[in-house]
């Protein structure tokens, strides 16, 4: 009986003498419950502040194709939206009237010269008969008035004459400057009365290089311009303009006029950026964003922004001191930068690593297993 009792008690024995072991070697082998966690290293780096404005859009140059004589539209002579030339014809105007007051006023002309070569002869002749007594100074005043009021009239004839073929060159329409060019407000064969007061019949976009229109409230005035910390590190000749929709390019734009005023009503300062269009595809009335840079930051201290939390007192990070334990760290951030950094302006410092990964599965005070990423 003794003997039987004995067996199964040594048998709970090496039960528990072998559990024990193994414990002791998984401890031995370094196994154990601590999360592992993605962590990085602050950045510090130079960094563009920006702020962005929304814009507008509008031509360098625009200019109103105009009929400046009364008659019928004869021809049109483009494709609405094309690009059209300086100097290119685009209308026709019925021109046979201005085309009489031209030969009008070049019969006018003929006779003037006609009057003035015999006004010049007869006074010669006369001048020259008063040298032998034959004439009196009377007549040779007389002659000399003649001539005289003959080449005022030629001269009169001649401003006639170039009146009425300018007139006349009215009758066909061209593009006073190359871009594009817009609907015809008048059709082929509409009458149109330009002569007294000039009647547009379509406008003309330069938009090889377009402008941004924007306005910045005082304040922000004050901070781009009359700070000169790191001012001279900002490049105010390639803002960087965004669209609603991505365009197949990237534009910037070189910032050339600021009004020399505040704006009463709204508190801000117009401002007005060239943009080179040199790939066609934008167009005046085109709304846009400007990304406005205001101040250069040589040291940023820089986290990704993804791994940035929010709670109820703000915004924070999970720090991972030398002892491998996270601490929750507050932090007051500012713009993005590169994309995908976000700038912290206090509650880090350069030498911290913090959690980028898992946010949700560590907490104040927890030891983590490290893995830089």
């Amino acid at each position: 009986m003794k003997r039987a009792y004995y067996l199964p008690a040594m048998a709970a024995g090496l039960l528990i003498i072998s559990a024990s072991c193994h414990k002791k070697d998984t401890r031995e082998s370094g196994s154990d419950d601590t999360l592992p966690v993605e962590v990085s290293n602050v950045v510090t780096d130079s960094v563009t502040v920006f702020k962005e404005y929304p814009g507008s859009l509008i031509a360098d140059r625009s200019a109103d194709v105009m009929c400046r004589v009364d008659g019928y539209v004869s021809g049109k002579h483009y494709t609405a939206g094309e690009f059209v030339k300086e100097g290119q014809v685009l209308f026709t105007v019925a021109s046979s009237s201005y085309k009489n007051a031209v030969d009008e006023a070049e019969a006018a002309l003929a006779t003037a010269k006609s009057e003035n070569e015999y006004a010049e002869q007869h006074y010669t002749a006369v001048a020259k008969a008063y040298e032998s007594n034959a004439v009196s100074k009377m007549e040779v005043a007389e002659a000399l008035s003649n001539r005289d009021q003959s080449r005022s009239a030629i001269k009169s004839a001649e401003a006639r004459l170039a009146d009425a073929r300018t007139t006349l060159g009215y009758c066909t329409i061209t593009a006073p400057m190359s871009g594009h060019i817009t609907m015809n407000e008048f059709s082929a064969g509409a009458y149109v009365s330009g002569e007294g007061s000039p009647v547009a019949l379509a406008k003309v976009y330069d938009d090889a290089h377009v402008i941004a229109n924007f306005a910045i409230e005082d304040a922000s005035f004050l901070r781009m311009f009359e700070n000169p910390n790191n001012r001279h590190l900002i490049d105010y000749k390639a803002i960087p303009i965004y669209f609603s929709e991505k365009l197949p390019h990237d534009y910037t734009a070189n910032l050339d006029y600021m009004a020399p005023n505040v704006d009463a009503s709204t508190g801000t300062i117009k401002l007005q950026a060239v943009i080179d269009n040199k790939y066609n595809e934008l167009r005046a009335g085109m709304y846009c964003t400007i990304k406005m840079p205001y101040k250069v930051d040589p040291r940023a201290i820089l986290v990704r922004d993804a791994s940035i939390s929010t709670d109820q007192l703000g915004k924070y990070v999970y720090v991972v001191n030398d002892s491998n334990k996270v601490v929750y760290t507050p932090i007051k951030v500012g713009d993005l930068a590169n994309d995908s950094m976000r700038i912290v302006t206090s509650g880090l410092k350069p030498t911290d690593r913090y959690v980028t990964a898992a946010m949700l599965k560590v907490r104040d005070g927890m030891t983590v297993k490290p893995i830089a990423k």
